[in-house]
């Protein structure tokens, strides 16, 4: 059956629909829920939750029972029977893994890892100091930036191990100064015992790797249990659950985001080879969910680039998969011109835009949103995925209007630092005096009075 990727024509006067339509599907809402995945709840719970009842559940029992609830749930979800010993990957499980990894592999976990440090501490911020002369007296204003103490990272081990997710998260974090990284990871073969997933802890000198995932394990972190202490910041994506369970903890600590699905929008000319376009578009659909959408003002390239879905789909391992994923998540939009084709993209806000045109520079001027920018023909979405340096951790589902892609800075904390002498108070306190009026704060006038009695 020939692929049935939606098709947008913007000259037709249904077209503001569809597009709404799409952006809908890819906002984050989190309360879609699969037929297997409702029978799955009722089974663990006895009721039908929705996801957002289920991840309070499992959030307020970790939070009342601890360590208990923790390994309740990893029974009961993941099957698992650990313990409060076995949760934890040992010191020597980690160096075993490491000395068994191919050594090419680690070789590119090292190269990968100075990509990462080069561009992270670069984005790092001096402290500010600013010096005033008032009255005769001194003013020193100051910012000062320091790292978090403690930070917890969520990978995902489902459907496919993910060691470059570490690589991603804790990297910045070490180049902030964090010292302590925890992760946390699902008991499985392409989780917590996956050997190259635990030899790239080790490379990059992370000790604290827990066996468990889910919603369980972001509460774990946020809250503390016995065994794993609580963190100040939870970052890394994960599935519908991981998200909610952040976003329900958001206040216990902080968050990078509340990732969605994977998604790319390419914005491609007559420049644009097919091939190329087509492929991006898998790349992301193959994470299933994952959304691929073109946006192009050159006709022709529609055809071209389905028909290149449907060679492309046909012949990858996980061909299959991307295809539903596009059929449900995707779009071929054709826009009137550039700068139509750059106001729908920057009305999905995608996690990564692709400009694949003759001048990406000419049409990134136009583009305010999106995640990570990748600029022309050579420069496949793969590539800060996996290698270049910025984090793949980056806003889905439209948030990129007003979130950012997870660096360095994200793991500092800054503390503005205030000092006057006693003749600066006195030449500032009369506009100090007359605000306190303004708003009816006496004792703030008074502490200023006070002192210059």
């Amino acid at each position: 059956m020939p692929l049935q990727i939606p098709t947008i024509d913007c000259t037709r006067d249904d077209a503001r629909a569809l597009f709404a339509s799409l952006r809908e599907k890819l906002s984050p809402r989190g309360d879609v829920v699969s037929e297997a995945g409702r029978r799955r709840t009722v089974e663990l719970f006895g009721e039908p939750l929705s996801p957002q009842q289920v991840v309070e559940r499992i959030c307020g029992d970790v939070r009342s029972r601890g360590i208990e609830a923790v390994l309740d749930y990893s029974r009961r979800i993941d099957g698992r029977e650990l313990t409060a010993q076995t949760l934890r990957v040992t010191p020597e499980e980690l160096s075993a893994a490491h000395a068994a990894a191919d050594p090419a592999f680690l070789a590119t976990i090292r190269r990968i890892r100075a990509n990462i440090v080069e561009f992270q501490q670069a984005c790092l911020v001096p402290d500010t100091l600013i010096r005033r002369e008032r009255g005769g007296g001194r003013v020193e204003l100051r910012q000062r930036w320091l790292p978090l103490r403690r930070v917890g990272v969520c990978v995902p081990g489902g459907a496919a191990a993910y060691p470059s997710t570490v690589l991603m998260t804790a990297v910045p974090a070490q180049v902030a100064g964090v010292r302590e990284i925890a992760v946390v990871v699902p008991p499985t073969e392409f989780g917590g015992y996956n050997p190259d997933l635990l030899a790239t802890c080790r490379e990059l000198g992370i000790s604290e790797v827990y066996r468990v995932g889910g919603a369980q394990g972001v509460a774990a972190l946020a809250y503390g249990v016995a065994g794993i202490p609580r963190v100040d910041k939870i970052v890394g994506p994960g599935n519908l659950f991981v998200a909610l369970a952040k976003r329900f903890v958001f206040g216990e600590v902080d968050i990078d985001s509340i990732a969605g699905p994977s998604e790319v929008v390419l914005l491609a000319d007559a420049s644009a080879d097919p091939a190329y376009v087509a492929s991006d578009l898998i790349s992301q659909a193959e994470h299933s969910p994952g959304s691929g959408v073109l946006i192009t003002w050159h006709a022709p390239l529609i055809d071209a680039v389905r028909q290149q879905l449907e060679v492309q789909c046909a012949r990858l391992e996980r061909g299959d998969l991307a295809r539903r994923s596009l059929e449900d998540y995707g779009a071929l939009i054709l826009a009137r011109e550039s700068e139509e084709a750059s106001r729908l993209a920057d009305e999905l806000a995608p996690e990564h835009l692709h400009i694949s045109t003759a001048d990406p520079q000419q049409q990134l001027a136009l583009i305010q949103n999106a995640g990570a920018i990748f600029m022309g023909h050579a420069t496949p979405v793969a590539l800060g995925d996996y290698v270049a340096g910025p984090s793949h951790v980056l806003p889905t589902g439209g948030t990129a209007r007003f979130a950012n892609g997870l660096c360095a800075i994200d793991f500092l904390k800054r503390s503005s630092i205030i000092a006057y002498d006693s003749a600066a108070l006195a030449a500032d306190a009369d506009d100090v005096r007359r605000m306190a009026d303004k708003e009816g704060l006496t004792a703030h006038r008074a502490s200023v009075d006070i002192r210059l009695s």
